[in-house]
């Protein structure tokens, strides 16, 4: 990545002024290299002054300045910039065209490999998402997590982790019960929608266990399975807490908390004292009656991640309901022996706005829109990219006549029509040479694209590191718009063979760049529109 490759030109320079006795030692996992705000500031920036005036008790300033003339006797052998500058103590590199240039051959010779990375080690991930009860079709809420794992799943695995998804039936406990009682239509029945009366209509169990134990995988079948494949996720494996029940699973966890000194009996509940691992209170794994609860099963199942699976890492996204329940389970984590192996993530709430309305109510469930409705209304692909361009921290408001769109306020038309245009002009020309001179493309707009495609290593990586998985959306729409401009400015197939060889090829690699992001979200790229 070039941006590592700036890092550890600054490295060397921060040693090489080491040894002439200009700067003291200095930890060099603290340097940060981010990319300006504003453009013209250059490619690369970093506030190297400001950790080390804060260290040394230096003017930051002044000693961005003497960093600067390090930099610059660095570079001579290096020639890596056009400038290096700074501003405000800031310290801002230019970089050669020449190693864009380079990146552009990199991106056509590697094609879809352009990006991957080592970075995940080959550790092993499990990425967890959607895994909503069985209680009923999938509705937009629990169904945000679908994009949002999939595409999680998919950049781990590029950068370097061998990432697996799963669906955690939870096919036990009391919502089943519900659910029998709830197809039985007697006085404990709370579940309502066409689906009750279509699960009512052919049931033939009496006793309310038994009949939501098998409404459950009816659900699970019928709908949950069938909107799972409507957004073309494949998970690697269902996992259904039942399993858990029946192999004695749970019942071994107790064993281990209690010999771990973990567990005492109160109010003729079993507790686990999960305020020894930092919760706020400590929480009940064996009810009065005798059943084990939720979390009881949860962490039963994460021994069977870390212990019978070996997952080096387990990534939960759950919904913002969940919140509650995170402590307890990382605690649970903790006290089995897996600290800090286990990631949650918490996915706000979605609200379906159509005709300048929130829509409140599902005529197949009777409470909320499902995600088979939306996906009616706007499709998989719109659906995917307007979930993900949010951050999970972020309330999504989908507007469903913006998705519905065929123009540019459509972030998912523009991209893909980006990708479709750039096709249409390929298959005009036929096979293009890969042997072109790329210094002739001298064009602002033509540099502009060199150096938004040569983010995308850095893009993802950024998310494998901080599973902020909106970064990868919010790029490709910046990707596709200084693509649209470079069309509208400069003359694809011109007179010139050797400029129109150039361009044919950085839009050729713009292709393999867009056509890579949308593979990572799960989204189509239509070669018409």
């Amino acid at each position: 990545m070039i941006k590592e490759k700036v890092r550890q030109f600054v490295i060397v320079a921060l040693q090489k002024g080491q040894k002439d006795g200009i700067f003291p030692e200095f930890d060099y996992s603290k340097i940060l290299i981010t990319r300006p705000e504003t453009k013209e500031h250059g490619d690369f920036s970093t506030n190297l002054s400001f950790l080390l005036s804060a260290q040394f008790k230096i003017n930051p300033v002044a000693l961005a300045n003497n960093l600067v003339e390090v930099f610059l006797e660095t570079d001579k052998e290096y020639q890596m910039f056009e400038k290096i500058e700074s501003i405000n103590g800031f310290i801002n590199f230019r970089l050669c065209k020449d190693i864009y240039f380079k990146e552009l051959k990199e991106i056509l010779r590697k094609k879809n490999r352009y990006g991957d990375s080592l970075f995940g080690k080959r550790k092993k991930v499990q990425v967890e998402f959607i895994s909503a009860n069985p209680t009923g079709p999938l509705t937009v809420g629990n169904a945000r997590g679908g994009p949002f794992g999939d595409c999680l799943a998919n950049i781990l695995q590029k950068s370097g982790f061998i990432s697996q998804k799963e669906y955690y039936v939870n096919n036990s406990g009391n919502q089943i019960a519900i659910l029998g009682h709830s197809v039985l239509k007697d006085e404990l029945s709370e579940y309502k929608g066409e689906y009750i009366e279509e699960l009512h209509k052919e049931n033939e169990e009496k006793d309310p266990d038994k009949a939501g134990k098998l409404a459950a995988k009816m659900i699970i079948d019928r709908y949950i399975r069938k909107t799972t494949d409507r957004m073309n996720i494949k998970y690697d494996k269902w996992f259904f807490e039942e399993e858990l029940h029946r192999s004695g699973k749970i019942k071994q966890i107790i064993n281990i908390l209690t010999d771990k000194g973990y567990t005492y009996l109160k109010d003729k509940a079993f507790w686990f004292r999960s305020t020894d691992f930092g919760d706020e209170r400590d929480r009940v794994l064996i009810k009065k009656d005798g059943q084990p609860t939720y979390l009881a099963a949860d962490i039963a199942y994460h021994l069977n991640k870390f212990q019978e699976r070996g997952f080096d890492k387990v990534i939960n996204i759950w919904g913002a309901d969940h919140y509650g329940d995170v402590a307890g389970l990382k605690a649970g984590v903790s006290a089995i022996g897996f600290p800090d192996q286990l990631e949650i993530i918490l996915l706000q709430f979605v609200t379906v706005i159509k005709d300048k309305e929130v829509i409140k109510m599902s005529k197949r469930t009777g409470t909320y829109i499902t995600m088979d409705e939306l996906l009616d209304m706007v499709g998989s692909d719109a659906a995917k990219y307007f979930f993900l361009s949010r951050g999970a921290d972020t309330h999504v408001n989908f507007d469903v006549d913006l998705a519905k769109q065929r123009s540019e306020a459509n972030p998912v038309f523009y991209i893909q029509y980006a990708y479709a245009r750039i096709c249409s002009v390929l298959k005009k020309t036929g096979i293009v040479s890969s042997r072109f001179n790329p210094a002739l493309l001298k064009e602002n707009i033509e540099l502009e694209l060199l150096k938004e495609l040569a983010v995308f290593p850095d893009i993802i990586e950024d998310v494998a590191r901080t599973y902020q998985v909106q970064k990868l959306p919010q790029y490709v729409l910046e990707l596709a718009s200084i693509f649209h401009r470079l069309y509208q400015d400069c003359r694809m197939i011109g007179e010139d063979k050797q400029l129109t060889r150039a361009r044919l090829n950085l839009i050729k690699a713009t292709r393999i760049v867009l056509k890579e992001a949308l593979y990572l979200m799960n989204i189509s790229a239509p070669k018409k529109m």
